[in-house]
């Protein structure tokens, strides 16, 4: 089985219009189809490498990393004498891939990657997710790669990027005992002795921990409490003895996903970019590209949980028909289908404009860029910047909610150790919580409500062509946007910030359902196989209902109320 040609809701995603455009910034006009026999030589030939990459992906994903998932999650990792090794099935997904040659896809040729953009990237995730998401993490953490590129100087990148393509393993290094979500709070401390950078601490819930590159968040100023004394590093942990791993964390789900606790002690370090920079720049760099990856592992966490509930339905039966017959089994499935492709639709939208102000932030650093092209990169980073909350808090949300149906639709069965819904169900529970809480994407989508942008985008989402059958959807979709700008006035009325927190999530799910439903619209009316053409309407009726209930809700709640949720 192949996760990528069995699909085509993927390969949909790359004929979206901005893909040229995407493509053309990325490749610099074709400018290395000379320099080097793998690069593209134009728009068609870039996608037909994108297409054949995943292919080989969804190979590997379908045929090994699927059939390791119960015995990695059965067996898990192992610390010998201070050191990881993986289950069995984990490191034969990681040397599958790694023959394969698709590690570092995003990076540039100069250090043997493929110079992908993000777009296929995030493809990959989602179809090695939907195989396995706790090797979904192992796979990911090759982001870290991006920031020492983004970030790093030209000796570091040379060091450690051209590692990421042969399949050395990354991890970052933020959270510790005392330090989750607050990193402001870090203190493992960096030392500078003789030029030299060590580093002496502890850090706790580390996916992928005995990585062999590691991005460490560290204190370097001696004094400071707040973010602004916290710089970078990067640690070479392949051959390094200094860090050792304390545990691997006895986890709920993602079971073939180490998650450590570590001990530094005058580990050798290297500086990335400007001290105090660490986590007011580079960390909240690298967590936008987090949001986004977890986002990718939430869809395909989704589309496992659908298409295991899918077969059972089709499968299983009683009262002498199968019980995909029976209403309340189909509208489930249907429900779960139009989740899976709404959350899709809003990560690739998000991904391409990703992909769009990355690729001016890359042309910026080689050139100055033109006003147009600056006007362009700041506002696909504002747009980049709102939706990655958007994505990572829907799409993790919808697949707690699909791995949860999936148990349902399994009954009794379902409970059982014999079916993978129930490995899934384990391993979505974590998404909503790791790389911020949903809580936390609504503190961070909730500055683009008050400040209009997700009711712009809206507005321009509603000026769209599309095909005159969704015509009616649409006015219903101007009638939601009409309570959205009314409830958002309503709470924005009072001044009062504790009140505009309360309300905060019911305006963010409001926005995020009305942005999906046009996104299916928009791809609906541009797919001639009718891949989203009863998700449109199914999502449609699912997010008019929130919408309604939560301006309700806005309306009639008495402000002075707010005391009594007080605990």
């Amino acid at each position: 089985m192949n996760f990528y040609k069995n699909n085509p809701a993927l390969k949909f995603q790359l004929t979206h219009p901005l893909m040229q455009k995407i493509v053309t910034l990325r490749e610099r006009n074709f400018s290395e189809k000379d320099k080097y026999d793998f690069a593209p030589q134009d728009f068609e030939d870039a996608i037909d490498n994108y297409d054949k990459v995943l292919e080989i992906i969804g190979e590997i994903s379908g045929e090994t990393i699927a059939a390791n998932a119960e015995s990695v999650d059965q067996e898990g990792p192992q610390v010998i004498n201070n050191r990881v090794k993986y289950a069995r099935g984990t490191q034969e997904n990681h040397d599958a891939l790694v023959q394969a040659g698709v590690y570092g896809m995003s990076l540039p040729r100069e250090f043997g990657g493929l110079n992908f953009a993000m777009t296929p990237y995030v493809m990959s995730g989602e179809i090695v997710s939907r195989a396995d998401a706790g090797f979904a993490n192992i796979w990911g953490l090759q982001d870290c790669a991006e920031t020492i590129n983004d970030f790093a100087d030209e000796d570091i990148k040379a060091e450690f990027l051209p590692r990421a393509t042969i399949g050395d393993t990354f991890s970052m290094d933020l959270t510790e005992p005392d330090a989750g979500s607050d990193l402001q709070a870090v203190q493992l401390r960096a030392t500078e002795k003789d030029g030299q950078w060590y580093l002496n601490g502890v850090k706790r819930f580390i996916t992928n921990g005995d990585a062999h590159v590691k991005l460490v968040l560290a204190r370097s100023e001696e004094g400071t409490q707040d973010a602004r004394g916290l710089s970078y590093f990067v640690v070479d942990n392949q051959f390094d003895h200094t860090v050792k791993v304390r545990r691997i964390e006895n986890k709920l789900g993602i079971k073939g996903s180490p998650t450590c606790e570590l001990v530094f002690t005058n580990t050798p370090a290297k500086l990335v970019g400007t001290r105090r920079m660490g986590l007011i720049k580079y960390v909240m760099s690298l967590m936008n590209g987090a949001r986004l990856g977890v986002g990718a592992q939430s869809v395909g966490v989704c589309e496992a949980a659908y298409q295991e509930a899918l077969n059972y339905a089709k499968d299983r039966k009683q009262y002498g028909k199968a019980i995909i017959e029976f209403p309340a089994v189909y509208e489930m499935l249907a429900m779960m289908k139009a989740k899976l492709d709404a959350s899709r639709a809003l990560l690739y939208e998000t991904t391409r404009f990703v992909d769009l102000y990355k690729a001016y932030e890359g042309i910026e650093q080689e050139r100055k860029l033109t006003p147009e092209e600056r006007a362009e990169y700041k506002e696909y980073s504002r747009l980049a910047d709102a939706y990655t909350p958007l994505v990572k808090m829907f799409s993790s949300e919808f697949a707690n909610q699909n791995a949860y149906d999936s148990i349902q639709v399994h009954g009794g069965s379902g409970f059982m150790k014999d079916y993978a819904c129930e490995r899934i169900y384990r391993d979505a529970r974590i998404l909503t919580i790791y790389e911020g809480t949903t809580q936390l994407q609504v503190v961070a989508a909730i500055r683009y409500i008050t400040t209009g942008l997700y009711l712009k985008k809206i507005r321009e989402y509603e000026q769209m062509p599309i095909k005159s059958e969704f015509e009616n959807l649409r006015e219903r979709l101007i009638s939601m946007t009409t309570l959205l700008e009314t409830s958002t006035a309503r709470v924005d009325e009072l001044k009062n910030q504790d009140y505009l927190d309360f309300q905060a999530r019911r305006l963010v799910e409001m926005a995020g359902h009305i942005i999906m439903c046009y996104l299916l619209i928009l791809d609906a009316s541009r797919d001639e196989e009718n891949l989203f053409l009863n998700s449109v309407e199914i999502y449609l009726n699912y997010a008019e209902a929130e919408v309604n209930k939560n301006a309700l809700f806005i309306k009639q709640f008495n402000p002075e109320s707010l005391d009594k949720y007080k605990m």
